[in-house]
């Protein structure tokens, strides 16, 4: 038994740290919601120039990425297409401005999420964000597989 091969798209995502705060955006395209700033590398980028690129085109801002988070690539991650992403841990000064496919860009502080947000969060982001909050709590990263078992578990929440 043979199987085809499936081409996921590659994008790369950032959270942006500015102060004790972190960028989100309101998706102005489907799927709506709210997210982490990111998107589709373009033909011939790496992860990081697509991760700076996507966060000047979404939020306004240069950002100077710190560290890798993990890398996301749950094939359900994404409604429109299997889609594996890098995410990345970023820093920035000033305030985001929505710009590209971005309704929205706005700061929230770690203590909103989820209940403070204006909306619900789009694809993983929920379990990203978790995967976040408790990497600066604890240091602990994601460990391979564990996104998987947490959404057949149904605990993709934060």
């Amino acid at each position: 038994m043979s199987r085809k091969p499936v081409t996921p798209l590659c994008a790369a995502d950032a959270i942006i740290e500015i102060g004790d705060r972190f960028v989100l955006i309101e998706r102005g395209n489907e799927p709506h919601g709210i997210a982490i700033p990111g998107g589709f590398l373009d033909l011939g980028e790496s992860m990081e120039q697509g991760a700076r690129r996507e966060m000047k085109e979404e939020t306004g801002l240069d950002v100077e990425l710190v560290e890798l988070l993990y890398i996301y690539s749950d094939p359900r991650r994404d409604p429109r297409s299997p889609v594996v992403t890098a995410t990345f841990i970023a820093r920035a000064e000033g305030e985001p401005v929505a710009g590209d496919d971005a309704k929205r860009a706005f700061l929230v502080h770690p203590d909103e999420i989820p209940d403070g947000l204006p909306g619900p969060l789009a694809f993983d982001h929920a379990a990203i964000l978790h995967d976040y909050l408790r990497f600066r709590t604890t240091g602990e990263r994601p460990k391979p597989g564990e996104m998987l078992a947490r959404l057949e578990k149904g605990m993709g929440q934060v």
